[in-house]
C-alpha cells in the first residue's frame, strides 16, 4: 500500500495589517497636511491684525497670606497686629480681588487652641478654601512636649 504523502503550501506571509497600517498613515499625513494648506491660505488674506505689547495677567497672584497666633492670643497678619474682625474684612477684601486666596494659619505651640480654632473659624466666614496650617514635625524617638 502507498503511503500519501501530503505537500503543504508554501508559508505566506499575512500583508493585511501592514496594508492596514500604511493607509492609517497616509490618511494620516495627507490629514496633516490639508491643514497645513488651510493655515498659508489663511495668511495670504490681506488683513491687517491689531498688535499688543507682552502678554501678561492683569493682576498677579498673590502670594498666600499668613495669619500667626502667639502665645499671648495676639493674631499677626503679614506682620501686622490686627483682631478677629479686622482679619476677617482683610481677608473678605484680599477674596474679592482675588478668588483663589491661599491662607497659612501658624499657631504658636503654647497658645490656647481656642485662639487657632477662633481664627480658622474667621477663614471659613470669609470663604476661604485654599486654608492651610503650618505644623513642626517631631524626629523619630522624640516627643513634641517636653515634661
Amino acid at each position: 500500500m502507498p503511503l500519501k504523502v501530503n505537500k503543504d503550501d508554501q508559508q505566506t506571509i499575512n500583508l493585511t495589517p501592514l496594508i492596514d497600517i500604511v493607509f492609517l498613515l497616509i490618511i494620516f499625513f495627507l490629514v496633516g497636511t490639508r491643514f497645513s494648506e488651510l493655515n498659508e491660505q489663511e495668511k495670504s488674506i490681506q488683513l491687517e491684525v491689531p498688535s499688543v505689547g507682552a502678554g501678561a495677567a492683569l493682576t498677579a497672584a498673590p502670594k498666600k497670606r499668613v495669619i500667626n497666633i502667639l502665645a499671648d492670643g495676639k493674631i499677626v497678619l503679614d506682620g501686622e497686629t490686627v483682631s478677629l474682625t479686622q482679619l476677617h474684612d482683610e481677608l473678605e477684601d484680599t477674596k474679592d480681588q482675588y478668588q483663589q486666596l491661599g491662607v497659612i494659619v501658624r499657631g504658636d505651640a503654647n497658645s490656647k487652641y481656642q485662639n487657632v480654632a477662633d481664627v480658622i473659624a474667621t477663614c471659613k466666614q470669609a470663604d476661604i478654601s485654599d486654608l492651610n496650617i503650618s505644623v513642626r514635625v517631631a524626629q523619630a524617638g522624640q516627643s513634641s512636649r517636653t515634661k
